[in-house]
């Protein structure tokens, strides 16, 4: 079986969103790394030195590859990234090996046998 990793970067206050819609969508877990910061286009706005931008956080999620795409484009309609600057962003990148997953690829081979 083979994985693909999606990385997710959202606003705090869409994170339980993102989960639940990507678990929704065929993803068996993630991992959330809190109150990461970022910069796009534009520098965020400071007042006396305080960064006036909301906190991110970061949304790991191994999934199988051919559950990758349509849960990377739920996830990007569910939390609005194409609607406004500085939503956040998604994008999924190729896993060569995984350890610690064999639990779910039963699971996973049952589910995927109808699709594949």
């Amino acid at each position: 079986m083979h994985f693909k990793l999606i990385i997710a970067f959202v606003e705090d206050d869409k994170t339980d969103l993102v989960l639940e819609t990507a678990r929704n969508h065929g993803a068996k877990g993630a991992t959330v790394i809190s109150q990461a910061r970022g910069e796009g286009l534009k520098k965020s706005k400071t007042f006396f030195g305080l960064n006036l931008e909301a906190q991110r956080d970061v949304l790991l999620f191994l999934v199988e590859e051919h559950l990758s795409r349509p849960i990377l484009e739920k996830i990007a309609k569910a939390a609005e990234f194409d609607l406004k600057p500085g939503t956040g962003i998604a994008f999924k990148i190729d896993v060569e090996d995984a350890i610690g997953v064999m639990h779910q690829v039963e699971e996973l081979t049952h589910e995927l046998e109808d699709k594949i």
